[in-house]
């Protein structure tokens, strides 16, 4: 098992994952308020975006660290994106 040990690496991963929460509780809003369908999907999709994004930062930490081989990081990317 790999765990994110670089300390700037898991703040910048925590940080984004705060602000797709912060996203998210925005959505709520806009569905709790009956916003317009479309602009409830604009925001999905950017939270989405914002999750995919944070995905592809923890891959890049895992090859940083060096200490997965290259198989497993492909197997990784096949079973999560």
């Amino acid at each position: 098992m790999t765990v994110v040990t670089d300390p700037e690496r898991k703040r910048a991963l925590l940080l984004r994952l705060k602000r797709a929460e912060g996203q998210l509780r925005g959505i709520q809003k806009l569905i709790e308020s009956d916003a317009d369908c479309e602009k409830v999907a604009q925001q999905l999709a950017a939270a989405r975006k914002a999750l995919d994004k944070t995905f592809f930062s923890l891959v890049g930490c895992v090859i940083a660290q060096g200490e997965v081989p290259a198989d497993d990081v492909a197997d990784m990317l096949t079973r999560f994106s």
